[in-house]
């Protein structure tokens, strides 16, 4: 009886300890505020809540894709069960369900699962038009976006925005975080010259706004190609913060893309997406794009090696990766099948400046890389040609200043949250 008692005696504090080492080791990861059952309720959530009622009897369109869920089911579904009157389904980039690689051109289709017709706003053509529009009362615009300029979900809600105001239909964003916090903001602003569908409005390189604030800046700066102003509404979150990166919110990540499968990768990205205008790889083809960078020729001596070591937030490790075609996530990625030299990116914190650390990071290997070569994409990411300036040494990204004080005051105006 007494052994008994001595062993479990022994097991509980062999599980105390176990709990602690286990508390003591997550404070070495990338963590900020545990919310636990204080979990952010998204606009998709507060819209089933509070406003359901205000869809019966319309006809309704959704623009959405895979991160568009509440749990394990998808909005499209939801709505559908609650009697919702959904008539036609928009796919942006990678598609509705997230069947389509990034850049991989999407056409008209069937949703398989519900029967509803499938518009494309990631092929010919980019912006609804009359004929897809017809019969819809109200647009649902329920996207999950990463918080950076050049993501292509900014671009496909302003089109969505200008056709819903051309066409005199109403339009509702359900309201989701930012994943890199609404505090951050960081990068040059985008020069006139540089816009394009990664680049369609004068914002910085990593913006700080949810993606409701975003369309209500697009539609309050007159950044629309319409004489009207669209009937737009936005559904709120509750218990989102500004302070807040991922992790604080208690949401479960839904990779907005295949090529971010974590949220380790989509914060670095900000700072790593540089390299796809360049010949250097940014990882895609592997377990780990954006943390993954480098070419074959890429050769990082110890001098190179004592400089990144300076860097906060980031462990950067000497890495080899051989790139391959992977179907729905990389399609001919560069180097495919080559073996590269180059570094793994892997994060202690989030507390450090992605797009300053990755211009860093990205100076220093294209230095490394004697073959290395950019694009006219490059310009098009960063919004500016200063850009050469960090690459020929001139500028050293760490200590720049990206003069974002305009922009900031410029966004205020437009801030839901505190």
């Amino acid at each position: 009886m007494m052994n008994r008692i001595f062993y479990r005696y022994r097991l509980i504090i062999l599980m105390l300890l176990v709990a602690a080492s286990m508390l003591l080791h997550s404070c070495d990861r990338p963590s900020a505020i545990s919310l636990l059952d204080n979990r952010v309720k998204t606009g998709s959530e507060v819209l089933l809540d509070n406003y359901l009622d205000e869809l019966e009897g319309l006809s309704v369109g959704l623009v959405m894709n895979p991160t568009s869920r509440i749990g394990d089911t998808h909005m499209l579904d939801t709505l559908l069960s609650h009697g919702v009157n959904v008539r036609a389904l928009f796919a942006p980039e990678h598609g509705f369900r997230g069947e389509a690689g990034a850049g991989d051109l999407i056409e008209d289709n069937i949703d398989t699962a519900t029967g509803l017709p499938v518009y494309s706003l990631y092929g010919t053509t980019r912006k609804p038009n009359s004929e897809m529009l017809s019969g819809i009362d109200l647009l649902l615009f329920d996207i999950q976006d990463v918080g950076a300029r050049f993501y292509t979900y900014i671009a496909t809600l302003g089109l969505v925005m200008e056709a819903a105001a051309d066409n005199e239909v109403d339009i509702w964003v359900l309201d989701r975080p930012n994943p890199l916090g609404g505090n951050y903001v960081s990068g040059w602003t985008l020069e006139e010259e540089f816009e394009s569908f990664v680049g369609p409005y004068p914002i910085p390189v990593a913006h700080g706004l949810t993606i409701g604030e975003m369309a209500m800046m697009i539609a309050g700066e007159g950044w629309m190609d319409s004489e009207r102003k669209p009937e737009l509404r936005v559904i709120k979150m509750e218990g989102w913060k500004r302070l807040m990166k991922w992790p604080d919110t208690g949401l479960e990540w839904i990779p907005p893309s295949p090529n971010l499968p974590a949220f380790d990768n989509a914060f670095f990205y900000p700072g790593a997406v540089f390299f796809e205008g360049t010949t250097l790889s940014e990882g895609r083809g592997t377990d780990n794009p954006f943390l993954t960078l480098g070419s074959p020729q890429t050769d990082l001596d110890d001098m190179d090696w004592d400089e990144l070591s300076l860097l906060n937030g980031v462990h950067l490790l000497p890495h080899s990766f051989t790139p391959q075609s992977i179907p729905g996530v990389a399609s001919n990625p560069k180097h495919e099948g080559e073996q590269c030299r180059g570094l793994y990116v892997e994060l202690h914190s989030y507390q450090f400046d992605p797009v300053r650390t990755g211009l860093k990071i990205f100076a220093t290997l294209m230095e490394a890389t004697p073959d290395a070569e950019v694009n006219p994409f490059l310009y098009r990411l960063a919004g500016t040609r200063k850009i050469d300036r960090i690459l020929t040494g001139e500028l050293d990204p760490v200590t720049l200043d990206f003069e974002i004080e305009p922009f900031l005051r410029q966004r205020e105006p437009y801030l839901i949250y505190k």
